[in-house]
């Protein structure tokens, strides 16, 4: 084939290594991602790519492993200006007289937006191109997504209690249902309906929640038996866990992200498996606010699908899918006491594909597949801390970090490289920061 005939293509990524995710543990050496119109167009051997292809821009990596972008499943972005506030507190109390308090007076769509795209610079130098949302003021989140170029999935939030945002229920849905009509046709921006958590929302909201999600072709996203206090207080006010009331209610479903589920015995864990639920596991934060260590090993061996999220930067501190990996695989080994539990390539998993089958997204995003969108990231192994590297996927959990993400792609466009953002400029990131911490400071 002359150049003359060669296949046009926007942009060709040359890998030392490809881990496309599907099928199951395969890693590609020496391929070649090839992305037009921001979809993979095909994905071969780099010499072969070469005699087939000629596209406007090639990156070549010859240290660097290549996966499809990472999949935050479970966060509240905004909340990355509260970021070291209010540490070391039980999670209740970490709430009602901190968290709580300071939303109450400094919640608004400019601090959503501000805080949102701290959260997403943050998260695209890590490697992660979609997360999964639950806050207020969701069309600032939307706003600041599309600047910044990440993928998002923002959850239209519903809570009892009046905030600046909403007075009741049936304003937050009503507003929530507004922002969606906002963004419609963003290609970047999709949404599920957040109820908070059982603990915070009626059975008459509930049922509100279903009917508009089937109505909608919405997703659900709630927490759910984070603690055990949560389903202390649910035994004792409805004679159930919170599992068993929503399925009563019919909240539960396979369009459903349950974030957490620390504490689900097995009369439960049948039951999110006989609705096709899924769950946002979120290691860091659990440890963090002591809430206890989710048995993974058993959910997923029992067949749940679960993906992982950090959730907000207020209770982690980082948004770091690299970190939140390694933490997964570790705790559930010690936790079953089977070295095989969670090996890497699932964690990988859980951080990518798995995510995007929660969010219904398994089609267009989570695996480096043809005709899907061009969605990756790019992790440089060449540093002494991962060398010598016998399996790059191992490195990837157990010894890589998001310092070595040096690409991110969203949509085939280079949202980040090296420490440059497209379309977010650090002398803003740094003027948000110090204007929000000193608005929360008497909040800490």
């Amino acid at each position: 084939m002359t150049e003359n005939q060669l296949v046009e293509a926007d942009l060709i990524i040359e890998a030392r290594w490809v881990v496309p995710i599907v099928p199951h543990d395969l890693i590609l050496e020496r391929h070649s991602v090839v992305i037009s119109l921001g979809r993979i167009i095909d994905l071969l051997p780099t010499e072969q790519a070469r005699n087939q292809y000629h596209a406007i821009k090639t990156n070549v990596l010859d240290e660097h492993v290549l996966i499809p972008g990472l999949i935050n499943l479970h966060t509240h972005a905004a909340m990355t200006l509260m970021r070291g506030m209010a540490d070391d507190l039980q999670l209740m109390a970490w709430l009602k007289e901190h968290i709580w308090p300071a939303e109450a007076e400094v919640i608004s769509p400019k601090f959503v937006r501000d805080g949102t795209l701290l959260a997403s610079a943050e998260m695209l130098a890590g490697g992660t191109t979609t997360y999964n949302d639950m806050y207020f003021y969701p069309a600032s989140a939307a706003e600041a997504s599309v600047q910044a170029g990440i993928r998002a999935n923002l959850g239209l939030v519903i809570i009892e209690f009046p905030s600046s945002y909403a007075s009741d229920a049936d304003d937050y849905i009503q507003k929530g249902l507004d922002a969606r009509d906002g963004w419609r046709g963003q290609s970047l921006i999709t949404s599920s309906i957040a109820p908070h958590a059982p603990y915070t929302i009626s059975d008459n909201t509930f049922e509100k929640v279903v009917t508009y999600a089937e109505q909608l072709g919405l997703g659900i996203h709630t927490h759910l038996h984070e603690t055990k206090i949560e389903i202390e207080d649910s035994l004792k006010e409805y004679g159930m866990t919170p599992i068993q009331r929503l399925s009563q209610l019919g909240v539960l479903g396979p369009n459903l992200v349950a974030a957490h589920g620390v504490h689900i015995d097995e009369v439960d864990t049948e039951t999110l498996i006989s609705h096709g639920c899924h769950l946002a596991h979120c290691p860091a934060s659990n440890l963090k606010l002591a809430s206890g260590i989710a048995p993974i090993s058993r959910y997923t061996k029992a067949g749940i699908n679960i993906g992982i999220g950090t959730d907000g930067a207020a209770s982690n501190n980082r948004l770091d899918m690299f970190s939140e990996m390694r933490l997964a695989a570790l705790l559930a080994k010690g936790q079953s006491g089977d070295a095989a539990s969670i090996p890497a390539h699932q964690a990988l998993r859980m951080a990518t594909i798995n995510g995007a089958k929660a969010l219904g997204l398994e089609n267009r995003i989570g695996s480096i597949e043809i005709g899907k969108m061009a969605d990756l990231a790019a992790i440089k192994l060449s540093s002494i801390q991962t060398q010598p590297c016998f399996d790059p996927v191992s490195h990837l959990v157990y010894a890589a970090g998001r310092e070595q993400v040096t690409h991110t792609w969203v949509d085939g466009e280079l949202r980040y490289q090296d420490g440059v953002y497209a379309s977010i400029e650090p002398a803003e990131l740094k003027e948000i920061t110090s204007v929000w911490q000193s608005k929360l400071a008497q909040f800490k």
